[in-house]
């Protein structure tokens, strides 16, 4: 029997951890330019803080919006925002996103737009799912219909992946870390290549990488290493994961601290907008 996947995620823990990655999100959203009557298809949409915007514009016309999150607790979290604000156009569904091919009834060209913000670095450290990830979402959308996403692309919190690889493969030996590792940041030519020729059926319209320097959500680097990089720190021994963890912050507090005394991390984008041929 497959061994069941934890569920490291709460709408709390995101909050204290990583509060700016939806009020950074202006950029992507601004690239979506929802209109009252879209159907949105949201990859990854945590706890559904996004999903809450989409639905003030949906809610004056026809359209809706579909979130799906891997994470049972923050879809749980999506749903009761959603019912508390009393949308009737926002349904959420717990859901594996490299297996959009195995949900029919996500796979009708029902949605005009899809969109993920701050999740495929999650999603795509799959590598061999890559190209079934990219046709779900072709599958998804109607001849015409676009693709917005933003994630995490090369050279995203370098510092923090250096820091967090030197503590986790001191213990457990460098070969382990780096399998430990949940992230994958890609480049454009990455992104270019498996859209339009490995996939195909894409059209990148427009794409960029983007440097932005982030300050440190309440929880600081302490909150953001015990829940982000918690996959590399479930793979240390029990006795010895605390000990790492504490390591880590240290470097990590010092190396991203700024002449203020704040901590800064060193965030890289890569967002896309692509029409589905």
């Amino acid at each position: 029997m497959a061994e069941e996947k934890k569920d490291i995620w709460t709408s709390k823990k995101y909050d204290n951890a990583a509060a700016f990655v939806p009020i950074l999100a202006g950029k992507v959203v601004g690239w979506l330019d929802v209109q009252k009557d879209d159907v949105i298809l949201d990859i990854g949409c945590g706890d559904g803080v996004l999903d809450l915007q989409f639905a003030e514009v949906l809610s004056k016309g026809t359209g809706r919006v579909h979130g799906v999150d891997s994470s049972p607790a923050m879809i749980a979290a999506s749903i009761e925002s959603s019912e508390k604000a009393g949308f009737t156009s926002s349904t959420f569904e717990v859901c594996d996103c490299n297996d959009l091919v195995g949900k029919p009834e996500l796979q009708k060209g029902q949605f005009n737009k899809v969109f993920s913000n701050a999740a495929m670095h999650w999603i795509l450290a799959n590598t061999a799912k890559h190209e079934q990830f990219f046709r779900g979402v072709y599958n998804a959308l109607p001849p015409g219909g676009i693709f917005v996403f933003e994630m995490g692309g090369l050279g995203n919190v370098t510092e923090l992946v250096t820091g967090i690889m030197s503590g986790v493969a001191r213990r457990i030996g460098l070969e382990a870390a780096k399998k430990a590792n949940p992230w994958f940041f890609p480049d454009e030519e990455w992104a270019r290549d498996i859209m339009e020729n490995r996939v195909g059926g894409f059209k990148i319209e427009k794409i960029e990488r983007e440097w932005r320097e982030t300050p440190a959500s309440t929880g600081g680097v302490d909150g953001w290493i015990r829940l982000m990089a918690r996959p590399f720190l479930d793979a240390v021994p029990e006795a010895d994961r605390e000990a790492c963890t504490k390591e880590i912050v240290e470097i990590l507090e010092y190396t991203t601290r700024t002449p203020k005394g704040s901590n800064a991390l060193q965030y890289v984008r890569l967002r896309v907008m692509a029409r589905r041929l």
